[in-house]
């Protein structure tokens, strides 16, 4: 019982290249002693799907390099492997690439197959999701000036947001430089990593490479990853005695997208019900989670439901703050274009509650319009009054 406990154990952090050990719970967003005062995570996103994009241009160093007074020893992928050559830099063995989804293959246990796909990228820092069928991790990774750390980890997350600024208690090394043959360094869980290989055969299903290869020694077992130029991680191997569980390289899409299956609640036509239609919405790399839940929002797909966000409604702000709670803030439009009685707003602001609510996973809601207390004509919150999410008799429309 305790072998199978600890490769369950062994599995979790294969698939997490390694891992990061979870650092405090406070991952979500500060609140303060007014409302508003929370820190909003999103704001600060880069890709607008209305259109408008303000990417930063790569400011990446050039992959050219020059040669020294020594003569280069060049691996199969064109790597320089020379003895001791710094020259082999960590951002080419492990590059952030947008809308880009890999997908590993496992074997030895269920959940040794995986996928990633990056949901952030900024500057020298990644966001990722790993998806190993059974649940979703979220992971952010630093490219500092001669290592690349795992700073912070947050797993079963299901939904989008941005946690680029994280931090968590335990940083973990997975490549550190000089990226030659005995680098070594002690994990703060006294495990020891060490580079055993720069030009190592590693074969995939997606190919056979010759990259860099680390090995992780533990109390229960070695584990060895590979890394190859342009790449990134092609492959994960553990092993304890005589058993073994790999992750391997088996595809790489390119223009990919994140789908998030979510339901979006609507007032019905005759108000009799809370309808909800489930929607597929796509996420490139660096989408502002907000604005692409907005626009599918406004996109009803069936004539019978009352719409919830007219024209002209933005959604200034959206996180799920550390108490447990998801914090919206909508602009003054969507009260001022509601036009509606008191019961059709009451069926409105419900809808709104289940939609963000069931998304972030959370049982209560606060919404306030412009940064300030909900009201309306009919309707009027309180300091910190919230609306509870409510999936109790709504009815799924096709």
């Amino acid at each position: 019982m305790k072998k199978s406990i600890a490769l369950v154990s062994i599995v979790l952090a294969l698939v997490l290249l390694a891992g990061c050990t979870l650092g405090d719970k406070n991952w979500g967003n500060k609140g303060g002693s007014e409302l508003g005062d929370a820190v909003k995570n999103e704001q600060d996103g880069i890709n607008d799907p209305m259109g408008n994009e303000e990417n930063p241009e790569d400011g990446g160093e050039s992959d050219n390099i020059s040669s020294g007074e020594n003569s280069d020893i060049m691996d199969d992928n064109g790597v320089d492997i020379s003895p001791g050559d710094e020259k082999l830099r960590i951002k080419d063995y492990f590059p952030f690439t947008e809308n880009t989804r890999y997908v590993y293959e496992g074997t030895g246990n269920e959940f040794a197959s995986y996928n990633v796909f990056n949901d952030f990228i900024e500057e020298n820092r990644v966001q990722q999701r790993i998806n190993n069928g059974g649940t979703e991790t979220l992971k952010v990774l630093e490219l500092k000036e001669d290592e690349l750390v795992c700073v912070f980890t947050k797993p079963e997350t299901y939904y989008r947001e941005n946690l680029m600024k994280a931090k968590g208690k335990d940083e973990e090394i997975l490549l550190m430089a000089p990226l030659k043959e005995g680098t070594s360094w002690t994990l703060k869980d006294s495990r020891t990593r060490k580079i055993t290989g720069t030009s190592v055969e590693v074969t995939t299903p997606a190919g056979s490479y010759k990259g860099i290869e680390v090995m992780t020694d533990g109390p229960n077992g070695k584990n060895f990853d590979y890394y190859v130029k342009g790449i990134g991680l092609v492959k994960s191997v553990f092993t304890d005695g005589e058993s073994e569980i790999s992750s391997s390289l088996s595809k790489i899409e390119t223009n990919a997208s994140l789908v998030q299956e979510i339901n979006f609640y609507y007032p019905g036509a005759e108000l009799d019900k809370i309808y909800y239609e489930t929607k597929d919405v796509s996420f490139k790399t660096n989408d502002i989670t907000r604005w692409v839940l907005e626009k599918a929002y406004k996109e009803m797909l069936n004539s019978k439901l009352s719409k919830v966000f007219s024209k002209n409604t933005k959604i200034n702000s959206l996180y799920l703050n550390k108490d447990g709670m998801v914090y919206i803030d909508l602009n003054k439009a969507f009260i001022e274009e509601m036009n509606a009685g008191a019961a059709y707003e009451a069926m409105i602001l419900q809808s709104v509650a289940n939609t963000f609510g069931e998304y972030f996973k959370a049982k209560k809601v606060i919404l306030t319009i412009d940064n300030e207390l909900y009201e309306s004509g009919h309707i009027s919150f309180k300091k910190w009054e919230y609306i509870e999410t409510n999936l109790k008799d709504t009815v799924e429309i096709k």
